[in-house]
Formats: structure tokens, C-alpha cells, sequence
């Protein structure tokens, strides 16, 4: 049974909502404990003097002013698109290297969005003969970032050029693992209504990790209201080749909706 990590707090409820008072708001000063403005306790519970203290005294600067919500703009960051040089088509499929002849391959992805509630993660599934996980554990994504075998690395800060990006590693990769599918999906899609017309501009591609030369990209055609997640591509292997499928289409599902398509249990 694998759970996955929320990416947000519980709501507040009567219950505790108290507790939001009592880990933001310090106690009042008074003659008692003023002085302990300027001491600090150390971890072994020594009291420290504060080297500010036998500074002159200065007026405090003026705090920064925190702008509104409505003086904060709403919209979203724009994220520069690289410039694809071998695109492929949707449905389309390429080779891209023999078994043990093809060592690495970086699978780069990137987006942009209309909606600036989209807030989009990207996971991948390692999969065996059955099209299922092998077990619960085999795919990666933000609360999990490295495979089981250590064959397949999801890098969520992304780089200059791409967003996020996992580095697979084909001589590590367990021999059952047949299908490695790469999926976007819009955190918390059903419950605040979003969907793939909010975005725009997504591509995954295929880079050499050492000269980060491309080796093929796709650019995704179309945008479905009907869809919180999307499967942009997957690497396959055929007999003794790996190859790339450029696939282009979604589900209505969030991340634990793709976890038990695949196979994986969640709680």
C-alpha cells in the first residue's frame, strides 16, 4: 500500500482552528520577560547574551509593506519553450537505441498555463509485461524521486530550459521493467475544477544527458476540458530496441486516479 504525500495543508475546522493562534502569535511582553528579547537559549540550555545587545540603540526600520491580494498580479508565469529541432508527431514512433548499446537518455518536459491555479507535476510509470507496476513503489514522482533499481531520477526543480526532467539510466533498469510512461497531471484538478484547456505550450523531449544535444520532442496538439491528466510520452521496449511513442492524450484522473490505472494501491 503506498500513500501519497499531500502537497497542501488540512483545512481548518472548529477544532483546531485555535492551534493557528497559538503557533503564530507570541506571548505578550511584560517587566518579567522583556529582557528575554535580547538573550537566546542554546540547544544545551545555556542562556547566551545576544552581541546586539551592547549595540546603541536605533530606531527599528519600518516594516515592508505586504502588498494586497489585489495589488499582487494573477497572472501566471510564463516559461520560455526551447526550441525543438526533431519533432515528431502525435502517435507517432521513432527508435531511439539497441539494448545494451543505449546507456542514458534525459526525458525533459515543459509547460505554460492560462490558469494560474494549474499547478502541474510530472510522474512516471516503470512498467512490466502486464502493463502494470511491478510493485507499489515503481514510479517516481514529487514524493518520490528515485526508482527502486535507481534507474530512473525525477529532477522536479527542472533546469534552464525545461521545467522538470528525469535522467533514466537503461543499464540499471530492472530486466522486467518493459514500458516507462511519462505523465502530466494538474494538482487537485477535480476538486477545484481545472483541466488541460488551462494549459498550453507542454512538450516532453529526448536529450543526450552529457552534450544535451535533442534526439527527438513532441509538442503537444491538443488541449481536452475533460482532462486533469496527460500522457505525453512513453519509451517502450520492441523485441531488442528501445523506442519513443509520442501519445498526446489524458484521463479524467488525479495522481491517485493514475496510481491504481497502473496497478499502484493507495490509501
Amino acid at each position: 500500500m503506498f500513500q501519497i504525500p499531500t502537497k497542501i495543508e488540512s483545512a481548518y475546522t472548529a477544532g483546531n482552528v485555535l492551534t493557528l493562534n497559538q503557533r503564530k502569535i507570541q506571548p505578550a511582553l511584560h517587566r518579567g520577560n522583556i529582557l528575554s528579547v535580547n538573550l537566546k537559549k542554546t540547544l544545551s540550555g545555556h542562556v547566551q547574551e545576544n552581541p546586539k545587545r551592547t549595540q546603541a540603540y536605533r530606531h527599528p526600520e519600518p516594516a515592508p509593506v505586504t502588498p494586497t491580494v489585489s495589488s499582487v498580479s494573477s497572472a501566471p508565469q510564463k516559461h520560455d519553450i526551447p526550441v525543438l529541432r526533431n519533432v515528431i508527431q502525435k502517435g507517432q514512433k521513432v527508435r531511439i537505441g539497441t539494448v545494451g548499446q543505449f546507456p542514458k537518455v534525459r526525458v525533459a518536459l515543459g509547460w505554460n498555463v492560462s490558469n494560474p491555479q494549474c499547478d502541474i507535476d510530472l510522474s512516471a510509470y516503470l512498467l512490466d509485461a502486464s502493463g502494470k507496476v511491478p510493485g507499489d513503489d515503481w514510479f517516481v514522482f514529487y514524493g518520490q524521486t528515485l526508482s527502486p533499481d535507481g534507474s530512473v531520477a525525477l529532477h522536479v526543480n527542472g533546469s534552464r530550459a525545461d521545467r522538470e526532467y528525469a535522467d533514466i539510466d537503461f543499464f540499471k533498469l530492472n530486466t522486467s521493467i518493459r514500458k516507462i510512461v511519462f505523465v502530466l497531471t494538474i494538482n487537485e484538478a477535480l476538486e477545484r475544477h481545472l483541466n488541460f484547456s488551462m494549459v498550453k505550450d507542454a512538450y516532453i523531449r529526448l536529450l543526450d544527458p552529457d552534450s544535451g544535444q535533442e534526439i527527438y520532442s513532441f509538442m503537444l496538439t491538443d488541449y481536452y476540458d475533460n482532462v486533469t491528466s496527460m500522457m505525453l510520452g512513453e519509451i517502450y521496449l520492441h523485441n531488442t530496441e528501445w523506442k519513443f511513442n509520442a501519445i498526446g492524450n489524458g484521463v479524467a484522473r488525479d495522481l491517485a486516479g493514475l496510481c491504481q490505472l497502473y496497478g499502484v494501491e493507495t490509501n
